[in-house]
């Protein structure tokens, strides 16, 4: 594999003072560490729902590792950075059906795999790795939830953002993420995730301190920045 052309995947943009691409499928490349940053997996989540009356098509790892493998391919990444709530639930890694497990295995063994743990995690070892609380690479936080308060640089996942715009009388509704001038959230890459208005409170309560909070969406290889919050001026 070689080293990822912005023009191939995604949508270029600086922050940190580093080199990403946003992609459409919800993936985020990091250049400088040949790195692919995906945020809540919920693996297993089609499962869980089925234990509990709702059947759903019990395929969704396998679409969620699939597009994994897909980013991996198209950037040449070395690692994965899973930004928290990898499996749906606490059983979910017992419930990963074989074909399923193996294609997380092989990804695993291809790259140098790094989970953080979210809320929905455990410390469950049957996956055969260990969950970080958070990590700093590069002066950058990799944490599941934005921390409140965090006056650094930050990648984080939990709130599974969402763009919604109306145009020509249709509601439509985007995966996107979310950035203040240090910090950022990401979509949730999951098959089955459900989204939460980039607007929403807790999320713009999430990225204070801030100046200015946008939602960005990538299309046709460009960033589109829609305004969400803006600061008072100071005088």
């Amino acid at each position: 594999m070689v080293p990822v052309s912005f023009t191939a995947f995604g949508a270029p943009f600086a922050f940190a003072g580093q080199e990403f691409a946003l992609d459409p499928s919800r993936a985020l490349y990091w250049a400088e560490e040949r790195a692919l940053i995906v945020a809540d997996l919920h693996l297993e989540k089609a499962s869980w729902y089925a234990q509990r009356g709702q059947m759903l098509p019990p395929y969704d790892s396998r679409e969620t590792l699939s597009r994994v493998a897909d980013a991996l391919r198209a950037t040449g990444a070395r690692r994965v950075f899973c930004l928290g709530d990898n499996f749906h639930d606490s059983h979910g890694p017992a419930r990963l059906e074989p074909h399923a497990a193996g294609m997380l295995d092989a990804l695993m063994r291809a790259t140098d795999w790094v989970w953080i743990t979210g809320n929905h995690d455990t410390k469950d070892t049957s996956v055969k790795a260990q969950g970080l609380p958070e990590l700093t690479v590069r002066a950058i936080a990799l944490r599941h939830e934005a921390r409140p308060g965090e006056t650094g640089h930050e990648l984080s996942g939990h709130y599974h953002p969402k763009l919604r715009v109306t145009a020509r009388g249709r509601s439509i509704a985007r995966p996107c993420a979310v950035a203040s001038e240090r910090r950022l959230i990401l979509p949730a890459f999951g098959a089955l995730t459900g989204g939460l208005d980039a607007a929403d409170p807790s999320i713009l309560g999430a990225l204070q301190p801030a100046r200015a909070i946008d939602a960005l969406v990538p299309a046709a290889g460009k960033l589109a920045r829609f305004p969400l919050w803006r600061g008072v001026p100071s005088a």
